[in-house]
């Protein structure tokens, strides 16, 4: 797998949330023969043991039963492990989730988006008085959730601390996950000063809640530059399916490129079905812009 990445071009790999444990001894073998370095890793990496599938979202720093906060501690802190082993700078994660046991207003959103093609939902006034209700019913259920997942993130600080990696937050594509994409800048102003933990911008996610009138993708990046560590690099297509090539759907990468800087971390992040020639396209893409902003 990391030959195979190697091979392409890349000094430096992300390790995903599909590791599965038997991989771990060929990429500790790998990195040891310096077939390729790890700059970041996604939490959980590697996934529990008997997990077989790509699970970031296996436990939640939200959740308020004490027994998921404890798993979710507990893989954290050996996903923060397996990053300092690698000496990689960063372990990108997912805060967890409102959940609603009955009336989760998201399915409604994505009823009227999908019966309204054409339309533009940022400019629906039909749309926008329905994502405002739902907006106002996920803040009324959210208080705990919220207040359990910056419990967790603040747990988890010291730990990331003595092991030298960074915490980056990221940005999410659903409706009801944390944190609602204008808080961010409220959640990094609470964490202590110097804390190990960043802004994380995942380049789809952004343009789907941008699709769904939840964000400017610009002026969200303006908003959290100072806090920025890093990027999940993908485009979105016309159907609204992320982890596309580079260039080839709706998202002005020239415009995301203002925003990067010498230490944030890059990261392709792909579909499996995308070909090798996809891959080493969009390399070129992000290459020519770094050579744009003076960067490569």
């Amino acid at each position: 797998m990391l030959r195979e990445m190697a091979d392409l071009g890349f000094e430096y790999a992300e390790l995903s949330h599909g590791i599965r444990i038997t991989l771990v001894p060929g990429i500790l073998k790998a990195v040891e023969d310096g077939v390729i370095k790890i700059a970041s890793a996604h939490n959980f990496c590697p996934l529990p043991a008997g997990v077989l599938h790509a699970a970031p979202n296996l436990f939640e720093p939200s959740g308020l039963d004490s027994r998921e906060h404890d798993q979710w501690l507990r893989h954290t802190k050996r996903s923060i492990d397996f990053a300092s082993q690698l000496k990689a700078r960063v372990l990108v994660c997912h805060l967890g989730s409102v959940r609603f046991f009955w009336f989760n207003p998201a399915p409604a959103l994505h009823r009227y988006a999908d019966s309204h093609p054409q339309t533009d939902l940022r400019t629906d006034p039909a749309y926008q008085a329905l994502l405002n209700r739902s907006l106002v019913k996920l803040r009324k259920r959210m208080g705990p959730y919220w207040e359990q997942m910056k419990k967790s993130v603040n747990e988890i600080l010291e730990y990331a601390a003595q092991k030298n990696v960074k915490l980056g937050l990221e940005n999410r594509e659903k409706f009801e996950e944390l944190p609602i994409d204008e808080d961010y800048p409220a959640l990094l102003e609470t964490l202590p000063a110097g804390a190990p933990a960043g802004y994380w911008h995942d380049t789809g996610h952004a343009d789907i809640k941008q699709s769904m009138g939840l964000l400017d993708h610009r002026l969200h990046l303006m908003k959290l530059a100072p806090r920025l560590i890093g990027f999940h690099l993908h485009d979105v297509n016309a159907a609204g399916q992320d982890h596309q090539p580079i260039g080839s759907g709706k998202i002005d990468f020239e415009m995301v490129s203002e925003f990067w800087r010498p230490e944030h971390l890059l990261v392709l992040e792909f579909s499996p079905r995308l070909s090798v020639e996809d891959v080493r396209a969009s390399k070129k893409r992000v290459e020519a812009l770094l050579a744009l902003r003076g960067l490569a």
